[in-house]
């Protein structure tokens, strides 16, 4: 089970959280819409080549991020999204594009856009395509400290 990894540092942690399966869904926008979520509670992950080096970017499914800022905000010379095929072997245990909001499992790091953390509960991909965690934000930001600031624009 893709989620196997990130429910056991919860658990580890005592974190309190909600397991959601629901029909396959490959955006960001119909896994908000078909798990009944609003799409401002529902993160997404996205992965960035900052100077060569993968980041997650966390952004509202309600917004994209803005590479600019973001490269910004990291003090970075280049930065750009990242293909699929650049960071499929990073997630061996997800789905390519379900990958949870979790760089801590990973070797990464995370850049949070501000209004991610404006929410109580927030919903992501539990790393597969039918199955999303819901769990307090503030337990999110002091277990996995992302770096925040502004990194989106509305869609």
């Amino acid at each position: 089970m893709p989620a196997q990894k990130l429910k056991q540092k919860l658990d580890d942690r005592n974190i309190k959280y909600i397991s959601i399966n629901h029909s396959p869904a490959y955006t960001a926008r119909e896994t908000a819409a078909s798990t009944f979520v609003p799409r401002r509670e529902f993160a997404k992950t996205i992965i960035v080549d900052l100077d060569g080096e993968k980041v997650m970017a966390v952004v509202s499914a309600s917004r994209h991020v803005d590479i600019a800022a973001l490269k910004s905000l990291a003090g970075a010379d280049m930065a750009r999204l990242a293909t699929e095929d650049e960071f499929r072997s990073i997630f061996p245990d997800c789905e390519v594009g379900a990958m949870p909001p979790f760089g801590s499992l990973y070797e990464m790091r995370v850049f949070v856009d501000e209004m991610v953390t404006e929410v109580d509960d927030l919903c992501f991909n539990a790393g597969s395509h039918e199955q999303i965690l819901r769990m307090d934000c503030g337990d999110y930001l002091k277990l996995e400290q992302p770096v925040v600031g502004s990194i989106a624009v509305k869609e």
